[in-house]
């Protein structure tokens, strides 16, 4: 009798906690359709220390230029050291003081750990964590030589483990910090001449993912560092050389880096987990994982969307 009352127990419980699950699943899809129509407010960036990878220019040079403009010290990381001198001297006569430029090659986890260290030196500690280097080939897989696998794979991914081993544990530390990182919409759907870019920018997806459960669940739901991932279409920027292949040009085209990293700041000044730029792209793959995936081809088939092979 006794072990009957206990399973009852145990199942009326059960069935309780469930209950309170549906109840909070339906208040967040509810706060998520209000976000949409009004947005978080966004909060200020003034004071924080924002390191960019990739700053030499492109998006990473227009990110710079607009935290500089928030009022925000401003890090630039870039393996050029012409190009990242460069933004360094053109927010300089913006009268933007608080800006340093530092060559690092973000693939070399020694050059990573060596240049941090000189930074938490002469800047302080970073808050603000802007991973935007990247490196791409538009080439079929078996046209693309090991070397180019390999950089593309170190600099889109591995480059992410080595800042936040540098970085993050200050941010632990002080239980204070945000950290960025630009995946792409190639990311969340396969294209042809894509097989190392996308695998890399999808890889950035789940890492970013992990990383934030993972400190979520060691810190039992205390942790206010905040990460956000933003999923960009193809951006003007020079890596893909040749014009974009889509049928809807003004509907996927390419967007301009000024527009891309106002999109990117503002995600990140909204706390946003997740972004994709333009916003559609996001709701579509979630819709896309429950269709047939011959459903998908001819979906893929009618945008005719993607890039030509490089030469």
């Amino acid at each position: 009798m006794k072990t009957i009352m206990i399973q009852t127990y145990n199942m009326l419980l059960l069935l309780a906690e469930i209950l309170f699950l549906i109840l909070k699943v339906v208040y967040y899809i509810c706060e998520d359709v209000y976000r949409l129509i009004v947005p978080t407010k966004k909060k200020s960036v003034a004071g924080e220390i924002v390191l960019i990878t990739g700053a030499g220019h492109g998006i990473g040079k227009e990110l710079a230029i607009g935290y500089a403009l928030l009022g925000a010290t401003v890090v630039c990381w870039d393996i050029n050291d012409d190009t990242n001198n460069e933004t360094m001297s053109d927010l300089k006569k913006m009268g933007k003081e608080s800006v340093y430029a530092y060559r690092c090659n973000v693939a070399d986890r020694e050059e990573v750990f060596r240049v941090a260290e000189k930074v938490k030196r002469e800047v302080g500690d970073v808050t603000i964590l802007v991973n935007n280097a990247g490196a791409v080939f538009i080439k079929a897989f078996l046209n693309q030589s090991p070397d180019e696998i390999t950089q593309v794979e170190n600099v889109n991914l591995i480059a992410h483990y080595w800042t936040l081993q540098a970085f993050l544990p200050n941010m632990i530390e002080k239980n204070h910090g945000h950290v960025v990182a630009l995946s792409s919409v190639a990311g969340l759907f396969g294209i042809p001449y894509g097989t190392v870019y996308c695998a890399s920018k999808s890889a950035v997806k789940a890492f970013m993912e992990a990383m934030s459960e993972e400190l979520r669940e060691l810190s039992n739901g205390k942790c206010s560092i905040n990460f956000t991932t933003v999923y960009l279409t193809f951006v003007r920027t020079g890596f893909v050389k040749k014009n974009i292949k889509t049928r809807f040009p003004r509907l996927m085209g390419e967007l301009l880096p000024q527009k891309a990293a106002s999109s990117i700041i503002d995600a990140q000044r909204r706390n946003y987990r997740n972004k994709s730029i333009p916003s559609f792209w996001l709701p579509m793959s979630k819709i896309g994982r429950h269709l047939p995936d011959k459903a998908l081809e001819c979906i893929r088939d009618f945008a005719d969307y993607g890039v030509y092979e490089e030469d």
